[in-house]
């Protein structure tokens, strides 16, 4: 590339946002963060909104300050969380802000679609998506049930990348990755099902053409080259979904490997050819998610680090705030004192995770953690437990032999509780990169560009792009023992 070549990547969290330049020099990527902003939820007539005029806008101004730094642009890619989407008029007009998933009426909306339209088997035997209430299916199941204007007026309907794509481009398309978390995607075919769009009134022709990571949607529109300064930027179809491209990040040299994408949400897989929808995946609520070069993304989600950060609220300043410090203390506890299963319901969202922490630990006869030393050593032995009950159901789905985990994401920095996971799984845990997604979103650009050749040379330059952390296993009978034990609890939980 040229000295002043960059791409540039829109990374869209459901709490913030950012747009960020990089460019790959001497087979290592060099990225810079342009522009910060939030991602604000919008309440009004008891409904939550995502504004996605102030998300296009904040694109706007990032590519206003690469133009204003003389940055030569590339190409542009955009990923955001999944599920959500916009709906079109057929004057191209924004119809209404889009509702967000956490928008409540889709309570009860998935129970009501199994008792209406489709059974819950068959869903999944066509989706192979673990059930959520907030899916775009069961989303569009509410909305019709309720009369919902927008969705009665719309022409197109298109994911949140799809339609900031779409608003830079003029172009409308359907991006795999993204459309694959709508529960309305057949894994096998690649391609909506036709069955699940009738039960919710609609038609393939509302969505845009199915298209896959690597695809060029079109150039930027006369309206945004003007406001921009910039010229006929193509806008790339990166992995829309953000772990689709956090996953594409991963510093991996060949198939054998599971990841673990460690934030809020821990999400645990493998990547394969082909789907794995079994009786046993659907019992486990394991997901078939689109991955990069036609790969399947099989995985389940795990509660990760929301205990710690609902515990961090409540305990406010009374106790230290850092990881660092909590992994300190936490060190010095007893291990295994007190054992949660962190997918048991109750820590969904109860009103305090200290009490229900407390809770689950007198139903299954255990002592209650006391003070928060204690209580982060009962949420890191749990985690580390947990991820080594799904790893075990990884290598019992895996068509190959897997062995090492690559921790990803906002978790790869927490050093206690990697190397408790080496230990608990009994495999190497490789951690880094931090910064998963944008790297991702990144190298799917610069592969649309020619300038690596497939997933393998895009890892490639990542591992030489970052440090990686290596954890190797160690106490594995005192490990073994707790795992029983883990067991165990989990069973009289019920």
């Amino acid at each position: 590339m040229k000295d002043n070549q960059y791409f540039f990547a829109v990374d869209l969290g459901a709490t913030s946002g950012r747009t960020i330049i990089a460019r790959i020099e001497h087979g290592k990527i060099k990225q810079e963060v342009l522009t910060r902003f939030a991602n604000q939820l919008i309440e009004t007539g008891g409904h939550f909104y995502w504004d996605i005029f102030a998300l296009y806008w904040e694109i706007i101004k990032g590519l206003k300050e690469a133009a204003r730094r003389g940055a030569d642009i590339k190409s542009i890619g955009i990923d955001t969380w999944g599920v959500d989407f916009v709906c079109i008029g057929k004057d191209d007009a924004v119809l209404r802000n889009p509702l967000a998933y956490r928008d409540p009426h889709t309570e009860g909306a998935m129970e009501q679609y199994f008792s209406t339209k489709l059974s819950r088997e068959k869903v999944y035997d066509i989706t192979g998506i673990q059930f959520m209430n907030f899916n775009s299916l069961f989303q569009l199941f509410a909305m019709r049930r309720d009369n919902d204007s927008a969705l009665g007026a719309a022409d197109k309907i298109l994911f949140v990348p799809d339609a900031l794509s779409w608003m830079l481009t003029g172009k409308k398309v359907c991006e795999y990755t993204i459309a694959s978390t709508s529960q309305m995607l057949d894994p096998r075919t690649k391609r909506l099902n036709d069955q699940l769009l009738e039960s919710v009134g609609l038609t393939q022709q509302q969505f845009g053409e199915m298209v896959f990571p690597g695809h060029v949607v079109g150039t930027l529109t006369d309206e945004v080259k003007r406001m921009t300064g910039l010229g006929d930027i193509p806008v790339v179809a990166v992995a829309g979904h953000d772990t689709g491209s956090a996953v594409a990040a991963v510093p991996a040299t060949d198939e054998h490997f599971a990841y673990l994408s460690s934030g809020t949400w821990s999400l645990m897989g493998i990547e394969t050819a082909d789907p794995v929808i079994t009786p046993q995946s659907y019992e486990r609520n394991f997901t078939n998610e689109g991955g990069i070069e036609g790969t399947t993304r099989y995985l389940k989600n795990i509660c990760g680090m929301w205990l710690m950060e609902c515990c961090r609220r409540e305990w406010g300043d009374t106790v230290p705030q850092d990881y660092a410090t909590l992994n300190g203390e936490a060190a010095k506890q007893a291990p295994f004192r007190s054992i949660i299963n962190p997918d048991d319901p109750s820590f969904a969202n109860p009103p305090s995770m200290l009490q229900a922490i407390a809770d689950y630990c007198r139903k299954t006869g255990q002592p209650v953690p006391e003070g928060y030393a204690q209580t982060c050593r009962c949420i890191f032995d749990s985690l580390a437990l947990r991820y080594r009950q799904v790893f075990g159901y990884l290598k019992e789905t895996a068509p190959f032999r897997i062995d090492r985990l690559h921790v990803i994401g906002g978790g790869s920095l927490n050093d206690g509780l990697n190397q408790m996971t080496a230990n608990a799984t009994g495999v190497e845990v490789l951690a880094g990169p931090q910064e998963c997604t944008a790297i991702g979103n990144i190298m799917l650009q610069a592969k649309a560009a020619g300038l690596v050749a497939d997933i393998y040379d895009m890892r490639r330059i990542i591992a030489d792009s970052v440090d990686m952390k290596h954890y190797t296993p160690a106490d594995s009978e005192v490990w073994d023992k707790a795992y029983a034990k883990y067991l165990d609890i989990v069973a009289k939980a019920g």
